[in-house]
C-alpha cells in the first residue's frame, strides 16, 4: 500500500513541483490525491487504513507528473481528504460530530456538511463512519490551521503569480471519481471517462472549456460537462474570469488508470499521463482575448 503514516505536525502538509521556470499561465492543483495519514488520526478511527484510503484521489498527481516539464507548476497535498478537505470553504463542519459547542461563523447546513463530507469528513466516500468518538473543534481547527491555511496560502500565490505573469491564468483543479454507481455520468451506456466542471460557465472563460472537451475528445475519450459534478469550492472560490483567473475541474474515471478495489496502479496510468500531457500543452497555448481581464 501507498499510504504511508506520520506526523504532520513536523513536516510539510503540501507541495509544489515546480518548472525551471514557469513559460505557460497554467496551474495545476491535486487536492485530493495526499496519502500521507497522520498516526494519531488512523489510531483514533474505527476503519482500518484501507477503507480510509476509499476517500482518495488516488494517483492523481503522478497522472499530471508532466506539468512541470511542460513549463507549469503542479501543487499537491500530502495529507490525505479524509483528515481535512481542502476543496470545501474553511470551515463546513458538521455539529453532531464534536463534542462541544461551535462558534456562530461555522457553516453546519451546506449540502456537502448533510453528506458528512464537510472540511472535516464524518465519513468516507463509501458512506462508512470515520470516528467512534466525538471531536473537540480545537481538533479541527488545528487541522485547519497546519493543513487548510497553508494549501491555500500557496494556491492563491501561485496563481496570482501566474496571472500577474501571464496576464492571466488557468488553474485546473484535478479529481477522480468512481468508476461505476455515478447517476447522470454514462454516455452509450457505459461510465463517462472524463467530467469536467466549470460551474456552468462562471468558472472560467467559454474557450477554456471548449479547449479541454475538444481535446479530450480528440484523444478518444468520451466526456460529459457538469454532470454529476460541476466544480467543488476550489473551482468556484478561484474562478474568477472577470480578474482573468480562470478555474476548471477535472474529473478521470479510476479504472482508466488503476484498481480500485486493491488501489493500485494499472499499466493505463502511464498511457493517461502522456496523453494529458497534449492537455496541458493546449491549454498553455491559447491565445483568445476572452482570457485576459475586462477593463
Amino acid at each position: 500500500m501507498d499510504a504511508s503514516l506520520t506526523d504532520l505536525s513536523t513536516g510539510p502538509t503540501h507541495e509544489v513541483q515546480r518548472p525551471s521556470q514557469q513559460s505557460v499561465p497554467v496551474v495545476l492543483a491535486s487536492p485530493h490525491s495526499g496519502n500521507r495519514y497522520p498516526r494519531d488520526f488512523v489510531e483514533n478511527s474505527r476503519l482500518d487504513p484501507m477503507m480510509l484510503r476509499r476517500s482518495e484521489d488516488s494517483y492523481v498527481d503522478e497522472i499530471f507528473r508532466t506539468a512541470p516539464e511542460l513549463g507549469a507548476p503542479l501543487l499537491r497535498a500530502l495529507f490525505p481528504r479524509a483528515y481535512v478537505d481542502v476543496n470545501r470553504e474553511p470551515f463546513e463542519l458538521d455539529p453532531a460530530m464534536f463534542a462541544d459547542k461551535l462558534p456562530d461563523y461555522i457553516n453546519v447546513s451546506s449540502p456537502r456538511v448533510a453528506a458528512g463530507l464537510g472540511t472535516i469528513a464524518r465519513v468516507v466516500a463509501n458512506g462508512a463512519d470515520i470516528y467512534h468518538r466525538k471531536l473537540s473543534f480545537a481538533e479541527a481547527l488545528s487541522r485547519i490551521r497546519t493543513c487548510y491555511w497553508p494549501y491555500h496560502r500557496t494556491l492563491r500565490a501561485l496563481t496570482e503569480e501566474t496571472r500577474q505573469r501571464f496576464g492571466y491564468c488557468i488553474l485546473m483543479d484535478c479529481h477522480s471519481m468512481p468508476s461505476a454507481g455515478l447517476e447522470g455520468s454514462e454516455v452509450n451506456g457505459r461510465q463517462v471517462d472524463f467530467v469536467i466542471g466549470d460551474c456552468h460557465g462562471m468558472a472560467c472563460a467559454a474557450v477554456v472549456m471548449q479547449t479541454v472537451v475538444q481535446c479530450l475528445r480528440d484523444l478518444g475519450y468520451s466526456v460529459r460537462r457538469n454532470t454529476p459534478y460541476s466544480g467543488g469550492f476550489v473551482t468556484s472560490h478561484y474562478g474568477r474570469p472577470e480578474e482573468a483567473l480562470h478555474a476548471i475541474q477535472i474529473e478521470i474515471n479510476r479504472a482508466l488508470y488503476m484498481d480500485e478495489r486493491h488501489m493500485t496502479r494499472l499499466p493505463g496510468l502511464d498511457v493517461l499521463s502522456e496523453r494529458l500531457a497534449a492537455l496541458i500543452t493546449e491549454l498553455g497555448a491559447l491565445d483568445d482575448p476572452a482570457l485576459t481581464a475586462k477593463s
